[in-house]
């Protein structure tokens, strides 16, 4: 479940310290207190669920 949080400016990232444009909150099993930005949150999602990763076009 991906859980996306709209805050305000100047929100940063809690892994990377960048500016975040679109927050997302880290899954419980990842032990991190904060909002990720999305290249973070991608790179995490990539950790804990290993394989290729194939985005599908939405129409």
């Amino acid at each position: 479940m991906v859980v996306v949080v709209r805050l305000g400016r100047n929100e940063k990232c809690v892994l990377c310290n960048g500016l975040i444009t679109k927050t997302y909150a880290a899954m419980k099993e990842w032990s991190i207190s904060g909002h990720l930005c999305g290249m973070c949150y991608s790179a995490k999602i990539s950790e804990h669920y290993p394989g290729k990763h194939v985005r599908m076009k939405s129409d």
